[in-house]
């Protein structure tokens, strides 16, 4: 519980500066807190802080915005370091956090950090882009690591033969494992193979794979599901019994299959914001269908459709027609809480789509009992 000295701090941090005289603050880290918070919280009364009167008595004018960011290192928690970043970027407009490299890489890697560079890379030139491509990389694998597990653990996890098998049978027995995994044991003298571990493989066969075909809109509003889309992509990549294809989408259809297995390259590629057509992007994934019957179609879009909509209800009609698996997804993320064309979404489910927003380790249950059936 708060002591009332710490409940006053609290509520002087919260009210600023214009609570100084009623309020003081007698403690250095205190007041450090305080100078950070108006360097950026008093930008409210339509003031940059940076521009006031030096001689005015307001120290926040003093602090650079490299000296902000690292004092909001150090005296905050790393939760609220990292609200406060957002805040600077979103609510502030305050750039400079990442067209400066020094700065940008002191900042914490985190999914909102990605969205922002990539939302804001186009301004970015040399040392600066190749920073940002650093946090890229380092966000991806943190996403890559959690994602991977949850596909490992997921039912289509378990239909990778690359994998071992807890069902122990002639059938599953890779024997080509087992044998190279026991050769340290191999006994010269009776001319005997000792075998101190058998392995097995999972329960779906290497050849004749499914093609899953990734197509991602990339408006802004769906940044979050294009992030998880080109990681899950670079995950599908490494399963020998998917063959995938990345496509991309606004108004004009990018093929990003050459980098499915590098995510970092594929969301570097991206051009976030434009117009949508969405009918054009699934007539190009159409002519990417070679057998219908082992090819799922996964449309992550918020179904805002450009252009007309009987193009593109046709071009699913199309899809369907032809044997293969059509599934649209108004949100591909780890909150999957999207905001979609409910109309437009009736009308695909209607035409026998699968419909719906899903996590990445719910696709990846999903996909795997389609492949079952």
């Amino acid at each position: 519980m708060l002591t009332d000295g710490a409940a006053l701090n609290r509520w002087r941090l919260i009210l600023g500066e214009n609570a100084g005289q009623q309020l003081s603050l007698n403690d250095g880290r205190l007041m450090r807190m305080d100078r950070a918070l108006e360097f950026l919280y008093g930008r409210e009364a339509g003031q940059d802080v940076r521009e006031r009167d030096p001689q005015g008595g307001h120290e926040a004018s003093q602090l650079t915005v490299a000296q902000w960011l690292n004092e909001v290192r150090v005296l905050f928690p790393q939760e609220t370091a990292e609200v406060l970043q957002r805040h600077a970027l979103d609510r502030y407009q305050l750039t400079e956090l990442l067209t400066d490299r020094e700065i940008l890489e002191k900042m914490e890697p985190n999914q909102a950090l990605l969205e922002t560079v990539l939302s804001l890379k186009h301004m970015m030139k040399g040392p600066v882009l190749d920073a940002a491509r650093r946090v890229v990389a380092r966000v991806v694998a943190q996403l890559m690591e959690k994602m991977q597990n949850d596909v490992r653990r997921s039912a289509l996890g378990k239909l990778d033969r690359t994998s071992r098998s807890s069902v122990r049978s002639l059938r599953n027995l890779d024997i080509q494992r087992t044998i190279r995994k026991n050769l340290a044991h191999y006994d010269r003298e009776s001319r005997r193979l000792m075998l101190e571990q058998v392995y097995f493989n999972g329960r779906i066969k290497r050849y004749n794979p499914w093609r899953v075909i990734l197509a991602v809109d990339e408006s802004g509003s769906m940044l979050s599901s294009v992030i998880h889309s080109a990681v899950m992509a670079g995950i599908f990549a490494k399963l020998p019994m998917l063959d995938t294809r990345l496509v991309i989408f606004d108004t004009a259809v990018v093929d990003l299959s050459g980098y499915v297995d590098d995510p970092v390259e594929a969301l570097m590629s991206i051009q976030l914001g434009g117009g949508t057509d969405i009918a054009g992007a699934l007539r190009y994934c159409e002519s990417l269908i070679t057998a219908p019957h082992r090819t799922m179609v996964v449309l992550v879009s918020d179904l805002c459709e450009g252009n007309s909509r009987h193009n593109l209800f046709g071009v699913c009609h199309d899809i369907l027609e032809s044997g293969a698996k059509l599934i649209a997804l108004t949100a591909l993320d780890e909150n999957a809480a999207p905001a979609y064309d409910r109309a437009t979404a009736q009308a695909l489910a209607g035409l026998g789509a699968h419909v719906g927003a899903m996590t990445p380790a719910k696709l990846a249950d999903f996909m795997a009992n389609v492949m079952r059936e």
